[in-house]
């Protein structure tokens, strides 16, 4: 069971894959879930908009796209993520790029852990979550 980096067709990202992979670990066991295979792909927006219309049927570009192969308390998935994108919104929200990076990544964990963000303040709570995360990051002084 492993937490894998990847690249396609863009610059590997600034994080540290080692901290990285104990803050997704530690995440998910707060939420009382167990870590097994977990690929992160980084790559352009024409990637990802190419698997959102190939694997979702979605015509738009997106900052991640997570594929849940997760059994019970036991997440694994596939997580695409956009590195245009989130340099995009970094830009939008006026945020730092590598928090940004950081934010996304967890956002894909939080998926695989079951919480939503497209009903009814489900997105105020992703983004609490998310935030909970990051501020336990800190604590790994990246």
């Amino acid at each position: 069971m492993a937490i894998i980096y990847q690249n396609e067709d863009v610059k590997f990202p600034p994080i540290k894959k080692r901290i990285t992979t104990r803050w997704i670990k530690d995440t998910a066991s707060s939420y009382h879930k167990t870590t097994g295979d977990i690929s992160y792909i980084f790559c352009s927006d024409e990637k990802i908009l190419e698997i959102n219309k190939q694997y979702l049927d979605h015509d738009y570009y997106t900052d991640i796209i997570t594929f849940d192969y997760s059994e019970g308390d036991f997440i694994s998935g596939d997580i695409f993520i956009s590195l245009d994108t989130v340099k995009t919104n970094s830009e939008k929200f006026n945020t730092d790029y590598q928090e940004e990076i950081y934010r996304v990544i967890i956002h894909g964990i939080l998926h695989l852990c079951g919480i939503n963000d497209k009903g009814p303040g489900e997105r105020e709570y992703m983004t609490e979550c998310e935030n909970k995360a990051l501020e336990h990051l800190k604590s790994f002084q990246i």
